[in-house]
């Protein structure tokens, strides 16, 4: 291909505008189709680029922890998305997690304004021919059936079924907030970003004997319950055990009472939604549970006897490709190299990691319409080792996963403290991405990574 070419990304996502602005900054033509506001998922309500569904928050930005990592190889190779989060941040502790509106704002701002991004808004059905240029397929895990079918049938790859929960949201102005205390887990110093609602015994066994009896939502005849088990519904995670949510989401340890140092027997964590501090999210409490049973149930939690619902919980069907039978290291499908997969539909889980395979697959799909030779980054960093997990997994047993150092190859020869070898894995990553970068950086890149293009 040449010059010429064009790329056309399906997907408004954070993977679909990550991999429009890669591809841009690099001096590539870029079409963006998005379906709202034409066509809602059910998961999704605004018509802006960019929507955050399950959480609003992007998890560790610690260095050292592989969510921290990926961020941090992320923010060296120009991601629009991780500068338009840091912009849009909300109180979170060691995490980092943003305002959604101003977020969505902030990143639907910079697409539309770039002078070579054109934003189509109409459903695609089926994936165009790539005689103009490459396909990005970033439609992300609820991609419409007519989509989901082609694809299926472009592939001939085997399609998945997990499912996603949302957490519930509540108005902070409802919170009793004589009950619940602020403090960040070991946070010694500082009144702390997390509400915690603290439950003695007596309290937290109630509670989980009415989430062990409360009603569901049931699954569609066509759905298998496979839940990821990283996102499990509290109420899956309760039927695990009697304490199994007391070392999962309503873990106390850390979470001493700042006034008296009582330590809780549990505690529930809210965390702020927006700047403002006007809303806040169940923090781990994805559920299945009826609108009605979560009103009831959840205000059982101490400081939550009046909490206002701004968005209670639901869960979805997501679609993932078997992604070490379809996909190349370069997100490339094998049958079709014109065709690159991103976001959660590649089969990784998050929405750090759904942004990194968008890099990824922009950085790529670029390279491929400038006929220069396609790359990827070394399996012992954050992006390599997402790579690897989706192409060198068992296909048999593969499943989405989030980013984590047990995905990293294993560092032959030394022996160090779990902590040390987190440092040294963060060292040895980024030193691997500063050089790659100087493979896939060009001096034809429009603009910088400002999302304020002139």
């Amino acid at each position: 291909m040449t010059k010429t070419g064009e790329i056309t990304v399906i997907g408004g996502g954070l993977a679909g505008c990550e991999a429009a602005w890669q591809a841009a900054r690099r001096g590539v033509r870029v079409t963006l189709c998005e379906m709202k506001p034409h066509r809602f998922s059910p998961a999704h309500e605004l018509s802006q680029l960019g929507e955050l569904v399950c959480s609003n928050s992007l998890r560790s930005n610690a260095v050292d922890s592989a969510a921290g990592l990926l961020k941090e190889e992320m923010r060296l190779l120009g991601s629009l998305v991780m500068e338009v989060a840091e912009r849009t941040a909300v109180p979170a502790g060691t995490a980092l997690a943003v305002d959604r509106q101003q977020f969505a704002a902030g990143l639907t701002a910079a697409i539309e304004a770039h002078p070579l991004i054109t934003v189509l808004r109409e459903e695609v059905t089926r994936i165009p021919e790539t005689t103009a240029g490459p396909v990005v397929l970033a439609a992300g895990p609820l991609l419409s059936g007519p989509l989901a079918e082609h694809l299926q049938a472009l592939t001939g790859g085997e399609h998945l079924a997990f499912y996603d929960a949302i957490a519930p949201i509540v108005d902070s102005d409802s919170l009793d907030r004589e009950v619940i205390y602020r403090k960040s887990r070991w946070d010694e110093e500082g009144p702390g970003d997390y509400l915690n609602c603290p439950m003695d015994r007596a309290q937290y066994e109630r509670f989980i004997g009415l989430l062990g009896a409360a009603q569901t939502v049931p699954l569609h005849a066509f759905e298998d319950p496979k839940y990821f088990e990283g996102c499990l519904p509290i109420e899956v995670m309760c039927a695990r055990g009697a304490d199994t949510l007391r070392f999962g989401p309503m873990k106390p340890v850390g979470l001493a009472h700042p006034a008296t140092g009582a330590i809780p027997h549990a505690v529930v964590q809210l965390r702020a939604e927006n700047r403002e501090g006007t809303a806040y999210n169940l923090v781990g409490f994805q559920t299945k549970l009826t609108y009605a049973e979560q009103q009831r149930i959840f205000r059982t939690i101490p400081g939550l006897e009046r909490a206002v619902f701004l968005r209670l919980g639901s869960i979805h069907r997501n679609t993932f490709v078997c992604a070490p039978r379809v996909l190349d290291a370069t997100l490339q499908v094998q049958r079709l190299p014109d065709l690159f997969i991103a976001g959660q539909l590649s089969g990784v889980e998050g929405y750090i990691e759904s942004a990194a395979m968008g890099l990824l697959a922009g950085i790529n799909a670029s390279r491929l319409v400038l006929g220069k030779e396609l790359t990827t980054p070394s399996p012992a960093t954050a992006h390599g080792a997402l790579l690897h997990h989706l192409t060198a997994s068992d296909p048999a047993h593969f499943q989405p996963s989030n980013v984590n150092f047990g995905l990293f190859p294993p560092i032959v020869g030394r022996k160090m403290p779990k902590k040390e070898r987190s440092r040294f894995r963060a060292e040895q990553a980024l030193a691997l991405i500063r050089e790659w970068r100087r493979t896939v950086s060009s001096q034809a890149e429009v603009g910088s990574s400002s999302t304020n293009p002139q």
